[in-house]
């Protein structure tokens, strides 16, 4: 069952960020393409159950944030990759902080993935 959930929890991270790549790109050109229902409402579906194969991963392996600091500074780059998510789609003013917000939220997300993958807040030592 932890197999299932888990590649349940890949395949919708990867969803989830070649949605926002998608999206990302399309406020940079074209942002008016933004207002498409489809591209509203799926990205809260897929990060639902992304969050909640998340959840259920975490209470299963006990990996319970004031236990292991990864976990914890994980819980926190997902937090900043979510505003920084919203900033790139709602209230960047202009391109210029579209386009930094958005950089920033990719980081962020690529960040997440080594630690998650390394089980270490320090991915790169």
């Amino acid at each position: 069952m932890f197999t299932i959930i888990k590649t349940v929890h890949v395949l919708c991270a990867i969803i989830s960020i070649s949605g926002f790549l998608y999206r990302g790109y399309l406020k940079l050109t074209q942002p008016a393409a933004l207002s498409k229902k489809w591209l509203k409402i799926s990205p809260h579906i897929i990060d639902t159950i992304l969050l909640a194969s998340g959840l259920v991963m975490l209470f299963q392996l006990q990996y319970y944030p004031n236990q292991y600091n990864w976990m914890a500074i994980k819980l926190i780059m997902v937090v900043v990759y979510i505003l920084l998510g919203i900033v790139t789609l709602r209230f960047a003013r202009n391109k210029t902080q579209t386009f930094a917000a958005f950089i920033a939220a990719l980081l962020c997300y690529t960040y997440i993935i080594l630690i998650a993958t390394n089980k270490s807040a320090w991915p790169f030592a």
